[in-house]
């Protein structure tokens, strides 16, 4: 049985993940006007997509190599154009969308080690690449929750990194000899029917920063695992960026591209955002009609994540019947997993029916 996100119940209309900046304080999704699942009805009775939609609503990605600052330029840049921010998705974002109280076990988190990789990248037990597919995972559920907060309420978000460009650390692994070449054709298997889903960002920023003064960073940062990350690594990281993604999303998205100086003026970079003309992409043929469907989608998180299910046979994400059903009922008997959200939330398993 193929490992896929365990975590099979995520309730729709998710409203416990919140902003980290004062941006927009409000979680997402969550305004005043959006307090039901929109459906079907919804749009029956005359509820419309494009009706919100402002020049500011926009989905804007801001990518760059590790260290490169893409963060503060994404969380400056929101709160200059009046967005929402999004960081960086991480191995614990499911946790966060669900309102736990402290992160779950990795066991329940895509049974992968962050920590782990950069310390021992070529670890036997195939931790490299249980890490790169979960990711890819946790940032396709963060972008549908950017596109249903964008045609939930038409505010534009600014998202740190997409899985638009997961593909690049993905060549890199290979390229280190970190991940097989089967486990590279699943992954491409796995983005290719399901990133097709989605519409891409209206705007790519690209931060570029050497690999070298990358590295440096990474040395000064003071965590431990991120002492020696190999520089061939994050070289291979900045050329994905610049001989794949970048002229590939240009076809279907604007692009700017500075350098760590002139992304931290925000002034500058706003203007420059004014002057695109937005008249590329596939956005620009959506109706109604379309985006409707589109929110549908990006709403049920079930069926986003369940775009990634690909029965495999790799022995890096695969496990026996036993094992899955141990892990699946040791994630049920957690407290206030046992019955829907709704139910028990508050009490766990020892809610009892009164009625």
């Amino acid at each position: 049985m193929a490992l896929r996100v365990i975590r099979m119940v995520i309730p729709p209309g998710l409203t416990s993940l919140r902003t980290v900046t004062a941006v927009r304080k409000a979680g997402i999704h969550t305004t005043t006007a959006r307090r039901l699942e929109y459906g079907w009805l919804a749009y029956i009775l005359g509820e419309r997509t494009t009706s919100r939609f402002t020049q500011h609503s926009k989905i804007i990605t801001v990518d760059g190599n590790l260290a490169s600052g893409k963060g503060a330029v994404a969380q400056k840049l929101a709160e200059r154009l009046g967005m929402l921010y999004m960081p960086e998705a991480d191995t614990f974002y499911m946790d966060k969308m669900t309102g736990e109280k402290e992160p779950l076990s990795v066991d329940f988190n895509g049974m992968c080690s962050l920590e782990e990789f950069y310390v021992n990248p070529k670890a036997a037990d195939g931790n490299s690449f249980r890490l790169q597919l979960w990711m890819y995972v946790m940032r396709m559920l963060q972008y549908s929750d950017a596109m249903e907060h964008l045609l939930s309420t038409g505010q534009g978000v600014v998202l740190e990194r997409s899985p638009y460009s997961d593909h690049v650390f993905l060549d890199a692994m290979f390229k280190e000899g970190y991940i097989r070449n089967e486990c590279v054709s699943h992954y491409n298997e796995i983005k290719h029917i399901s990133i097709c889903e989605f519409l891409p960002p209206h705007l790519v920023i690209y931060v570029d920063q050497p690999a070298d003064e990358v590295q440096k960073k990474l040395k000064q940062s003071g965590k431990s695992y991120l002492q020696n990350v190999p520089l061939s690594y994050l070289k291979g990281i900045e050329d994905g960026y610049k001989k794949s993604f970048l002229p590939k999303i240009s076809e279907t998205s604007e692009l700017l591209v500075y350098n760590v100086d002139q992304a931290q003026d925000v002034e500058t970079v706003a203007q420059d955002i004014q002057y695109l003309k937005f008249d590329k992409g596939p956005w620009l043929e959506q109706d109604d009609v379309s985006l409707h469907h589109i929110r549908m989608l990006v709403q049920d998180k079930n069926k986003v994540a369940g775009l990634t299910h690909i029965p495999v046979f790799l022995p890096e994400v695969t496990i026996g019947a036993h094992e899955y059903d141990e892990k699946f009922h040791a994630y049920k008997s957690l407290p206030g997993k046992k019955y829907a959200p709704g139910y028990n939330a508050d009490v766990g398993d020892k809610y009892i029916w009164l009625k």
